[in-house]
């Protein structure tokens, strides 16, 4: 079972433990996303702060090649 990574801001999002460091988040939302180079996975370093935001997550939560992002709701 896929748990959460500590680095992970508190908050709604969050990467789990089935990431497979693509980048793909952190490339298309660098204010909210991570990359974790040392250990090689992405994490949440902002929480959405908007709504457009909150949007651009979502989709990224629909496109995670792994489902790595999760919504906690």
């Amino acid at each position: 079972m896929a748990t959460r990574y500590k680095e992970n801001i508190a908050g709604r999002f969050y990467v789990d433990t089935n990431c497979i460091n693509c980048s793909l988040c952190a490339q298309i939302a660098p204010n909210i996303f991570v990359t974790n180079h040392d250990e090689g996975y992405e994490y949440v370093h902002q929480q959405p702060g908007n709504n457009e935001e909150n949007a651009l997550v979502a989709e990224l939560i629909e496109i995670c090649p792994a489902n790595a992002i999760q919504d906690n709701g």
